[in-house]
């Protein structure tokens, strides 16, 4: 019945209509609407209401297929393999499936707990056998309850539970919310026994939590109000609606959130089965305007101000429409069978040749367009601006502009203003601020302890034991804890081998003792493989998903040292069991109270065989955890030009952003020397001119330098905070946004960011050119008058915002004037901004924001991500910065080395292109990522560089993580 939010990986449907017979006795209007119709379905009597999942990989439905029982019940049809699945219990009635957004959910409404199901089959099998029909074609069964069947697991969970019919139903985009139609309240009053004859009289609308709980009623009508469906932002809802006396019906909408009833058609007759396209510019219906048993397909649009288009042209019934997530294909009902019975149809469906209809259909009331006109002021254009704007962003009185600090929050109070004062709109309601929730810090306090009954000395955290980040808090008392060798558990299906350190053990609510790493007899290929089962995250897990309470990590005799894990503060995870790592000394009187030797024991099992665990029972402890993770609040500030001119911001739009924030006093993430630790970093290029070219680019537009005649665009603007602590920001606005529009083009047409942009020496460079092959020519275009000299990057998975955006099917640039001495130091100061440069920035990417706003939007392509296996697997760090802006050297050219990093102290220098580590050629970034990955801290290796031409090989000792 309804539209899902999720949009990617979406399934091609037209290979179906290459192995489906073409169904020749559809006469549709010639309008190219619809294309290549054929029959789904064949198996069962009858079948209808078809809804695609959220991917579009399948659809649900309902039919009469199982052998004894004539009623319809639910399937579930995969469109890639055929395969054929009944979801429904296969006893009673069932009808109005829907998937649930991730697809391990389907949503129905069903009978099969109402103990005359059985019985009631029988009758009607025997009544169809006789020839005889029922008053009504439809049976409001009061037995009627929705459900929802996990198709993982396979349980069928009760939703509703009163008396009454609860039916025709379906999730919001979100999966948060169900819409359903129920009559329930007519069993609850004291209604004359004769109107509840005819019990599709009292059906309203009702909404409610996905779980069951929370039930309101929407609807109070007299007359059945039914079929509902939410568009594909979760906001408003379609139904149909009929008159009192059943006869005729008309469309309705609703906005879930000021429950304000829209009605969309006013034809008379019996509109009904109404369902959004995923672009919410019209709702396709089914009415029988050209006699009462012909119901045909119409389209209208989303406020009803034009007459309906008639799609279909066939004697007979079309109807119960339902459109793919990317609105492509279109489903529906229909009797154009040989038997004249209804079975499901399938057709491509041209969008744009529906809003053309649409388009030149007559107004049914006469329809207005609210012209509202930007205001524009006269604002010079000088480097004064350009230089007030990074002057202010990098001052003292900012200090720094960490994520959720006070002088963030006036560096978006000032960009507001500016927004304000240049008439932008605000982007949300009533405000230019989103909030958003972010990580400070994890901490642990220091009453935090540990006791063992056979150590009588009091417990030094950090030095004899130490609680870990991601641990939960708690109090606990053991009498045993289980020895699990390296608490892996690993099937590898290429040897049908086995490796358990839980087997025969039972730690369900007791304490693990852990050792920490992977056995040193493994070949260093099965420890590379099996890295991720090392990681002390993978290993707290599995102890928690069998059920333990707390894990104890212990190092074994590989380790020389024996200390204490490190409390790793920026750790965000958590992990529903308490954790703790103990030292050397700790683990030798662990061993020695049960009579065990710590060292044989650890030798046996570093060997790698397999070994049984055992239980210690000889000690008794204590343990008392208090570990918080401190979190924030910060901002992005949004704002948009209304260059379309009709009061509102349209979808898609063209978003231009840069990020505000710095990294405060450089307590994370500072390059700064010694002497300038503690010291606020200004952060002047860094991202005080990204955010000066964003304002220069609004002034540009507003002056009307190079603002499009006919804007096909709105234009966004945002100052994105958390860049700096991991996209935070950008990433809850994309999240928000998409999570919202389910249409089947992207609401934002494309993202352009400026990150740094403040030191133009020779040249710009230009990342994620290969993110769309429209880009090279867009910006030749813009920058022939400009001619600032130019470095096209093709990579799109850069280090900034654009991720964000990029990973979500938008395409993307960034410009980006490259890295420095200065860089997340206090030395990076407004007084080496090249404003001249910013000026040029701003110019040519207003220019690019006006030729995006001409043309038709531009395709995306997608790019191969880095593997975030090997991301995983990194252990060792160098203290080296890459060049990202030169990405197409062969080799990895760098921009810095990080003071007393290993590769400072191995000699190697700002502009060294490494093109060898550890015997393994390094071409680019992931060959490097690859390489550091196999790395082990404190183990010396040789480095190739070439350095003014010349190649040079030195040795550098990686440190740990």
């Amino acid at each position: 019945m309804h539209y899902h939010e999720c949009m990617l990986n979406l399934v091609p449907f037209r290979f179906l209509f290459y192995t489906l017979a073409l169904i020749s006795s559809f006469a549709h209007a010639d309008k190219g609407v619809l294309a290549n119709i054929v029959q789904l379905t064949f198996e069962g009597n009858r079948s209808g209401e078809g809804y695609f999942s959220s991917t579009g990989s399948k659809i649900c439905y309902q039919s009469e297929n199982v052998t004894g029982n004539p009623f319809y019940q639910i399937y579930s049809l995969d469109l890639v393999s055929g395969e054929n699945t009944l979801i429904s219990s296969g006893v009673g009635k069932t009808t109005c499936a829907w998937f649930y957004p991730t697809e391990e959910k389907i949503l129905y409404a069903s009978t099969h707990l109402d103990p005359t199901s059985r019985s009631k089959q029988k009758e009607e099998l025997e009544l169809r056998k006789s020839g005889k029909q029922k008053k009504y074609s439809w049976d409001y069964d009061p037995n009627y309850d929705l459900f929802s069947k996990n198709l993982i697991t396979g349980k069928i969970s009760r939703l509703t539970n009163s008396y009454g019919y609860d039916a025709e139903c379906a999730y919001s985009p979100d999966g948060k919310k169900i819409v359903f139609t129920s009559n329930r309240h007519a069993y609850d009053q004291n209604n004359d026994p004769a109107t509840l004859e005819n019990p599709s009289f009292h059906n309203e609308i009702y909404l409610m939590h996905s779980n069951g709980e929370r039930v309101t009623r929407l609807t109070d009508h007299l007359g059945y109000d039914g079929g509902p469906f939410f568009d594909s932002t979760g906001e408003n809802i379609c139904w149909r609606r009929f008159s009192p006396d059943g006869h005729k019906a008309e469309i309705y909408t609703m906005s879930i959130n000021d429950r304000v009833e829209r009605k969309i058609t006013q034809l008379n007759a019996m509109s009904w089965a109404p369902f959004f396209h995923p672009s919410n510019e019209y709702i396709i219906f089914s009415t029988n305007l050209q006699g009462f048993h012909n119901f045909e397909l119409y389209i209208v649009d989303f406020f009803g101000k034009k007459k309906p288009v008639r799609i279909t042209e066939r004697e007979g019934f079309d109807g119960l429409p339902s459109f793919s997530p990317d609105g492509n294909t279109i489903s529906w009902t229909s009797n154009a069978t040989p038997a004249k019975k209804s079975q499901i149809f399938l057709a491509n469906w041209n969008h744009e040749d529906a809003l053309r209809l649409l388009n030149e259909s007559p107004s049914v009331k006469g329809s207005k367009t609210l012209d509202t006109e930007v205001a524009k002021k006269d604002i010079k254009s000088s480097l004064y601006h350009a230089k007030k704007h990074v002057e202010y962003l990098s001052s003292e009185n900012l200090e720094g502009r960490s994520t959720g600090s006070p002088g963030l929050k006036k560096a978006n109070e000032y960009v507001a203003s500016h927004f304000e004062n240049n008439n932008l709109k605000e982007y949300f309601d009533g405000t230019w601020y989103q909030d958003f929730s972010f990580f400070k810090h994890a901490a642990f306090s220091p009453e935090s302890s540990l006791d063992f009954s056979f150590h009588d000395k009091n417990l030094i955290i950090g030095k004899d034991w130490n609680p870990l980040a991601f641990s939960d808090s708690g109090k606990s008392l053991a009498k045993e804890i289980t020895f699990v060798g390296y608490g892996i558990r690993i099937t590898d299906e290429n040897t049908n081998s086995n490796y358990d350190s839980y087997t025969h053990l039972d730690v369900e609510n007791k304490w693990v003792l852990c050792l920490r790493k992977l056995p040193p007899g493994w070949s260093g290929e099965k420890k590379e493989k099996h890295f991720y089962h090392s990681t002390l995250r993978k290993k707290a897990s599995t102890a928690r998903d069998l059920g333990a309470k707390g894990i104890i990590f212990i190092s074994d005799t590989n380790d020389s040292t024996g200390e204490v894990i490190p409390f790793a503060s920026s750790t965000r995870e958590k992990i529903s069991i308490q954790a703790i790592s103990l030292n050397r000394e700790l683990t030798y009187h662990l061993f020695t109270s049960n009579g065990k030797d710590y060292k044989e024991v650890s030798k046996l099992f570093e060997k790698g065989n397999p070994a049984m665990g055992f239980v210690l029972k000889n000690l008794s402890f204590t343990s008392n955890l208090e570990i918080s993770r401190i979190k924030g609040t910060c901002q992005n500030t949004v704002g948009y030009l209304d260059l379309n001119k009709n009061n509102k911001l349209d979808h898609p739009f063209i978003l231009v952003g840069a990020h505000i924030d710095h990294i405060g006093k450089g307590k994370h993430s500072s390059r700064a020397k010694k002497s300038q630790k503690g010291k606020i970093h200004p952060g002047a290029d860094d991202n005080g001119s990204g955010i000066s070219a964003l304002l220069e680019i609004i002034r540009m537009l507003l002056k009307n330098e190079f603002n499009p005649q006919k804007p096909m665009f709105d234009v966004v603007f945002a100052a994105w905070s958390g860049e700096e602590i991991g996209l935070v920001g950008s990433s809850h606005f994309a999240n928000k946004l998409l999570n919202q529009n389910h249409s089947g083009a992207n609401p934002i047409v494309a993202y352009l960011n400026m990150d740094m942009v403040g030191r133009l020496n020779e040249k710009m460079t230009i990342h994620g050119v290969g993110s769309s092959t429209q880009w090279r020519k867009i910006i030749q275009m813009a920058n022939v008058p400009v001619r600032l000299n130019l470095n096209l990057q093709n990579d799109s998975h850069i280090p900034t915002d654009t991720t964000s955006f990029f990973t979500k099917g938008v395409p993307i640039i960034s410009a980006f004037t490259g890295l420095h001495n200065d860089y997340h130091s206090p030395s990076d100061t407004a007084d080496k901004i090249n404003y001249d440069g910013i000026i040029q920035c701003s110019k040519l990417f207003t220019r690019i924001v006006s030729i995006l706003s001409q043309r038709d939007r531009i395709d995306y392509v997608s790019q191969v991500r880095p593997s975030t296996s090997n991301r995983a697997k990194l252990r060792a760090y160098l203290g080296t910065i890459p060049d990202y802006s030169q990405t197409d050297a062969k080799g990895v050219l760098l921009s810095g080395v990080s003071k007393n990093g290993p590769a400072d102290l191995a000699g190697i220098l700002a502009g060294d292109l490494i093109v060898e580590l550890s015997n393994q050629k390094v071409e680019n970034i992931y060959d490097y990522t690859d390489a550091i990955g196999k790395l082990i801290p404190k183990r010396q290796v040789t480095v190739r560089v070439i350095r003014s031409g010349e190649k040079i090989q030195l040795d550098i000792t990686p440190k740990a993580r």
